[in-house]
């Protein structure tokens, strides 16, 4: 049996979908597993062993479709769920089980704070799409596999750094899921190990501000390593503070301790850490208590709908303080 599975992106979408794609792999004898991402999105899926053959839409969607009915599926397991994978699916004309987004759901918890949502983890109901063949979750989260021959040595960091270190992931996909600069800054100067900053290009100018503020301490690596060597850094990482974005579900891929600060969207969105059955790894989800209008969104937006920001203006950043050395001296 030949399957396609299908996620175009991001990088923590991508990450949750490992568990399924594993469970798929091992509980069904003999299948044959494709996986079609985005070109960018390349190095996430190239090195993991559960996958047969890997397919990449860079612009055009018509040579991707034509290519992919060169080869006999047997089922596409859609879990992106869009305009595009549809006009896929219509096109190679096989069975296909695609994942539920609840969009609706959503939609109601953000605006009218209505929550009819499931209390089913993301990475739960991306196995949930495979229930036709038997598939169930194994319980041993998620996976991380770098492409093939790829290496980061410590030695890549300063020396301060290469006997341990906290990393902050100060990026995100939206304003409303960013922490000020400030706030990151008072977080720094409570620290009493090494930091390394992890973002992109445009989180550069916010991550010389917080290095420039502390700079015994830091290590700036935003904007200086591409999406496979970030991931190293998270691996070599104590304990991971994040954003809700990608590199919160690579941290658990690597059974790191994280703390969770969350603006705009929720762990109530089913999209927080996701660990093994059981693990007894650290992990904080750090939100401003009784606040009637979180989350505003479902996936962040890039102004605050009620103009007060207090989502994240008002962090406790003496609780991710204290929960982030804590986590340390558990490694």
């Amino acid at each position: 049996m030949r399957l396609l599975f299908i996620r175009f992106s991001s990088i923590g979408d991508i990450v949750l979908t490992t568990a399924a794609v594993r469970c798929a792999k091992n509980q069904m004898p003999g299948v044959e597993i494709h996986f079609l991402t985005k070109l960018s999105m390349k190095d996430l899926v190239i090195g993991n062993p559960n996958i047969d053959q890997c397919h990449f839409l860079d612009e055009n969607i018509d040579q991707t479709i034509a290519a992919l009915k060169e080869i006999p599926f047997d089922y596409i397991i859609d879990l992106h769920h869009n305009i595009r994978t549809w006009k896929i699916k219509k096109a190679l004309g096989v069975p296909a089980f695609s994942y539920k987004k609840l969009s609706i759901q959503k939609w109601l918890f953000a605006k009218l704070q209505l929550n009819f949502l499931p209390k089913t983890h993301v990475c739960d109901r991306y196995i949930d799409t495979l229930q036709h063949f038997k598939v169930k979750n194994d319980g041993k989260g998620l996976d991380y596999f770098f492409p093939k021959d790829y290496s980061f040595k410590a030695a890549n960091l300063p020396t301060s750094h290469q006997a341990g270190f906290i990393a902050f992931v100060i990026g995100a996909s939206y304003f409303n899921k960013k922490m000020p600069v400030q706030k990151w800054v008072e977080l720094a100067k409570q620290m009493n190990k090494p930091i390394v900053l992890i973002g992109g290009k445009d989180d550069i100018t916010s991550a010389n501000e917080i290095a420039v503020a502390v700079p015994e301490f830091i290590y700036n690596a935003t904007g200086k390593f591409d999406l496979k060597e970030s991931a190293s850094i998270i691996q070599m990482a104590q304990v991971v503070v994040s954003h809700d974005t990608g590199f919160l579900h690579v941290a658990a891929a690597f059974k790191k301790p994280t703390i969770t600060i969350w603006g705009a969207t929720s762990p109530a969105l089913q999209f927080e850490a996701y660990y093994p059955k059981g693990s007894t790894t650290p992990h904080y989800n750090s939100m401003v208590a009784q606040l009637n209008c979180q989350p505003c969104s479902k996936q962040g937006d890039n102004k605050c709908p009620q103009g007060h920001f207090a989502c994240m203006r008002l962090q406790n950043i003496n609780m991710i303080a204290s929960k982030t050395n804590e986590f340390y001296k558990s490694v």
